[in-house]
């Protein structure tokens, strides 16, 4: 990565255990870094000192185990790798952009693993990968265990009524390449609400 780059990891979810959690700390410290923690009943909190910036990682208590939670700009290199290597490693949930020069690259990660890819320069939009929708016995499992799907299930209601309007609006003028994608992201929606209302 250059030095002027910087990557932005939203929505993240990744779920430990409180030993999971000191051997991220002890990791912290062999690479380097200067850091402290704090905790109380709700949440456990990483600071970590790169360069002149302090970096807090909030870990929520959860069930007798910690969700690593929130939005962090990374603009260390390093950093940025080992954030990267706990949501492959923890199967974790992200979407992650970075940032450079005048384009921004945005990865949809599910279960450690990227479901979309999409490159942003300006005011165009490309999608360079997008997965086709495969859900294992494990998946299935993480999401009966997750709270996240209750949440998700009010919040992707509302996207579809917003997607249903686009498209009808897209059909009465006529405007096919619109419709396509819409229904194509209707779909994903469907097969998404399907899994979560199970």
């Amino acid at each position: 990565m250059h030095r002027s780059h910087e990557v932005e990891y939203c929505n993240l979810e990744l779920r430990f255990d409180r030993r999971q959690v000191q051997n991220l700390i002890r990791e912290l410290i062999q690479q380097g870094y200067s850091l402290y923690w704090n905790e109380n009943d709700r949440l456990f909190i990483v600071s970590v000192r790169t360069g002149r910036r302090l970096l807090k990682f909030r870990f929520q208590r959860f069930q007798g185990s910690y969700k690593m939670v929130g939005d962090y700009v990374v603009k260390d290199a390093k950093l940025a790798l080992w954030i990267e290597k706990l949501i492959n490693d923890s199967r974790g949930h992200a979407v992650v952009k970075r940032f450079r020069d005048r384009q921004v690259l945005i990865e949809n990660i599910m279960f450690g693993e990227i479901i979309r890819l999409v490159e942003v320069s300006g005011m165009e939009q490309r999608i360079i990968y997008q997965k086709k929708p495969q859900i294992t016995v494990e998946d299935m499992v993480q999401a009966f265990k997750s709270k996240r799907a209750e949440q998700r299930v009010g919040v992707l209601r509302l996207e579809i009524d917003y997607e249903l309007a686009v498209l009808h609006e897209a059909i009465q003028q006529g405007r096919t390449e619109d419709a396509d994608t819409s229904k194509e992201k209707l779909k994903t929606m469907r097969i998404e609400m399907l899994l979560l209302e199970l």
